[in-house]
């Protein structure tokens, strides 16, 4: 399990949250073998959030993974959408839309320690977190094209200023990137060896909790609302042509084909 000699830990589903004695948060997202999110770690993530909101203990996160996991987040389980039709997706992305701009604009800051492969809702997840500290070997892609599917990160990742040449060469060929691979992009703050990750977020976070809780709320609230302009109708974008593709074969054709490990069968229709 995630560790950080906290004196008091509890369990949300697919996250447990340590809280040290200093304020410092360890969430750890626990869900084996890849950390694949369901729609039911998006009703977990809101479950965090209302304990986070409501807690005068907690003053800032560090978001990890287990350390037996293969993934920091494996990106969306695949499992969600065989057979999902147009009305499934839509419904499923109006729940997820009411818990990703939420943990965007939680009133304290987040820390994400990135330990492993980070793959599509992953690399969203990162992005929305304040500050990103990452393996130089950890692995780092936007495969939804490969399904037939739209990736929805296109506005958020220029929102923290990755070079839209990257952005696109990420979206469009689904490629792996590592760590290091991105590193000269801005998109983390530090690109280090992989037992240095957890410790450098870690000593961060130690240094926001020793500030006031008012100013680092005040801080986080002042920072979301000067930062989210604009991303959030980027990804609703991204969503609807997503959605619109499950009219297609192709669509359902890339989940098919992942999940029954074979090369998939593109109509382009």
């Amino acid at each position: 399990m995630c560790e950080v000699n906290g004196s008091e830990r509890l369990a949300f589903g697919a996250f447990t949250v340590e809280v040290a004695k200093d304020g410092v948060a360890l969430l750890c997202l626990d869900r084996q073998p890849v950390n694949a999110v369901s729609i039911s770690v998006y009703e977990d993530l809101g479950r965090v959030i209302d304990h986070v909101e409501g807690s005068d203990r907690i003053r800032a996160l560090v978001w990890a993974a287990a350390p037996d996991a293969r993934a920091w987040c494996g990106g969306a389980d695949l499992r969600d959408f065989d057979g999902i039709d147009l009305e499934g997706r839509k419904a499923r992305y109006g729940f997820i839309n009411e818990q990703l701009p939420r943990f965007f604009r939680m009133d304290r800051p987040v820390i994400a320690a990135i330990s492993g492969a980070t793959i599509g809702i992953g690399m969203i997840f990162a992005a929305l977190c304040d500050m990103r500290i990452a393996a130089e070997d950890a692995v780092f892609a936007c495969p939804e094209i490969d399904y037939g599917l739209v990736a929805g990160g296109a506005g958020l990742f220029s929102l923290v200023n990755m070079p839209e040449g990257k952005v696109r060469e990420m979206l469009f060929t689904g490629a792996k990137f590592s760590g290091r691979d991105l590193e000269s992009t801005g998109f983390f703050n530090y690109v280090l060896p992989r037992a240095e990750v957890l410790p450098r977020a870690l000593f961060i976070a130690r240094a926001i909790a020793a500030k006031s809780l008012p100013a680092i709320q005040a801080r986080k609230m002042a920072s979301s609302r000067l930062e989210g302009l604009g991303w959030s109708q980027a990804y609703l974008d991204a969503q609807s042509l997503t959605a619109q593709l499950t009219l297609g074969c192709d669509g359902g054709e890339g989940v098919k084909a992942f999940l029954e490990h074979r090369a998939a069968a593109y109509r382009d229709i």
